[in-house]
């Protein structure tokens, strides 16, 4: 019996290799994992939210240990890490969520467009408005889907009639990718959708108040990958009109969704690039260590 050819690329010349070879002589040594210290590109021009300094206490326990990171407009950041290295916590600061918890402590700096959130003159009703939040577990109101995206421009006084209110609410689906499934079924209960469908009605709920940016704690951690999907183009999406700032336990998704990934280890901030250096081509050893799988 005749062997069949394959179809693998011819080798490469001597010449090829011996620059290949040279190539990975003088790539710079990876960052010792001993070093903490953040490496690579923190700092943006014209971003969205600017954080300094950022420190996090729970008690006597710190979280997050002086954290820098700026946050662009009209891009996706993704932050990545093993469990219980900050990512969440740090999320949570960017629309004072963590002021839900007694002894949490929160120092350094976060602006938005150039306004400290935490001066004591800021409410923190209207800045979640203009920072969302989508959490990991889908959280529709026990209302009708109306009612679930009606809602924030209602309290918020966005809407003075009826009218009003629908124009958001059909504007507001259509740009969640969740229209044409409900158009028909508007009052009936959000809990009565696929988890799928939840989220992307709570995402839906998030940008009917007109956020500038948008927070996701593992927003598809809980759904199949079809929905999932749908969830990866709809952020690839909204990236038009907002920041946004996704923490994720998947590598892949975020290669997928992100322009640029910052890297968390114990509380530290170890690295941020673009997202297709971090995993190619990253510059400390914790996170070559992670992106390879070597712990995690």
């Amino acid at each position: 019996m005749p062997v069949e050819k394959n179809n693998l690329p011819p080798l490469k010349s001597k010449t090829e290799l011996k620059n290949c070879r040279e190539f990975i002589d003088k790539k710079e040594p990876l960052v010792d994992r001993e070093n903490r210290k953040t490496v690579g590109q923190q700092i943006v021009e014209n971003p969205r939210m600017t954080c300094r300094n950022v420190n996090v206490y729970y008690g006597d326990k710190q979280a997050i240990n002086d954290v820098t990171l700026d946050i662009g407009r009209n891009e996706v950041i993704a932050m990545i890490g093993p469990s219980g290295c900050g990512k969440s916590t740090f999320l949570r600061c960017l629309n004072r969520m963590n002021d839900t918890i007694d002894f949490c402590r929160i120092n350094g700096t976060i602006l938005l467009d150039g306004k400290n959130i935490y001066d004591k003159d800021v409410d923190v009703v209207p800045l979640r408005a203009q920072v969302g939040m989508v959490f990991q577990k889908p959280n529709p109101f026990p209302k009708s889907i109306y009612e679930n995206v009606a809602y924030g421009p209602k309290i918020h006084g966005f809407v003075q009639n009826r009218t009003e209110t629908d124009e958001i609410v059909e504007t507001s689906l259509k740009k969640a990718g969740l229209w044409e499934e409900v158009k028909d079924r508007l009052n009936q209960p959000g809990t009565s959708l696929s988890g799928g469908q939840q989220q992307r009605l709570c995402i839906a709920r998030t940008i009917a108040v007109g956020p500038e940016v948008i927070l996701m704690d593992e927003p598809c951690s809980a759904l199949d990958p079809i929905a999932t999907a749908r969830i990866e183009d709809l952020i690839d999406e909204l990236r038009e009109n907002f920041s946004i700032a996704i923490v994720t336990h998947s590598m892949q998704q975020a290669s997928r969704v992100s322009q640029r990934t910052a890297y968390f280890h114990l509380g530290d901030l170890i690295e941020v690039g673009r997202t297709d250096q971090v995993f190619l081509n990253p510059l400390h050893q914790l996170t070559e260590d992670y992106v390879t799988g070597r712990f995690g």
